[in-house]
């Protein structure tokens, strides 16, 4: 197992590995999300199930711990790689320009993405599942997701801070979904240009997701959903 961890192969794969669980959660986040700008309660629902059911909690951790062994591990890597070769982390024959640049700045985007990912939990996570599983009161109520992601998005410079977050996320999930493509073998001179193609397809799609209800809230796109306990 160590072999794995000492090879520049194996840490690869092992990034390629847990980036998958950062697109699973990624992907139901994004997905859950959205259930808020058609309806407010059906997201309260959403919010309700997976506080109060084991599986789901259960199903939620794993994939954020492996979300979050991805991010320690790959600061580790992007560290070890710039003191060995300076930034060319991911040394390759062709690369995208987009993803090269990505790949030059991943500690930035990736510091950016973790500060994002620290504010979203504050607002989120700590005051809905961490409250319900704690007996915590709130202003809001720990199921009233609805309330949450209208306050908060609602306010111009919490908005304008996410999607500078979403943005970086952007680049990173460009970057990471052809890295991870690499490592498979798959980057032969045919394959690199398709599949640049899909991981920018699926970063924007992802990313457009989150933006989309942010922007949705703060430009009060979505005014139906606005809880009266906001003050809205």
């Amino acid at each position: 197992m160590s072999g794995i961890f000492q090879s520049s192969i194996g840490r690869k794969l092992v990034m390629s590995i847990t980036g998958l669980f950062l697109v699973l959660f990624l992907l139901f986040h994004m997905s859950m999300n959205l259930v808020a700008a058609f309806s407010g309660p059906a997201y309260n629902a959403v919010c309700e199930f997976l506080g109060t059911n084991w599986y789901a909690l259960a199903a939620t951790a794993v994939l954020a711990l492996g979300f979050v062994f991805h991010i320690i591990y790959a600061f580790i890597l992007t560290i070890r790689n710039r003191k060995a070769r300076g930034n060319n982390s991911y040394a390759v024959t062709a690369k995208p320009k987009n993803v090269e640049w990505a790949s030059q700045n991943m500690l930035v985007l990736g510091i950016i993405v973790v500060v994002g990912i620290g504010l979203h939990l504050a607002h989120f996570w700590y005051k809905m599942m961490f409250a319900e599983l704690a007996g915590m009161e709130n202003q809001f109520g720990a199921t009233d997701g609805a309330a949450w992601i209208t306050y908060w998005f609602g306010q111009p410079a919490v908005a304008a801070v996410y999607v500078v977050w979403l943005v970086a996320l952007w680049f990173h999930l460009t970057h990471g979904f052809w890295s991870a493509i690499q490592t498979l073998g798959w980057n032969n001179n045919i394959w690199i240009e398709r599949w640049e193609c899909i991981s920018k397809i699926f970063a924007t799609v992802v990313c457009a997701g989150f933006i989309i209800v942010v922007l949705g809230f703060a430009l009060g796109i979505f005014p139906m959903f606005n809880s009266p306990v906001c003050g809205a």
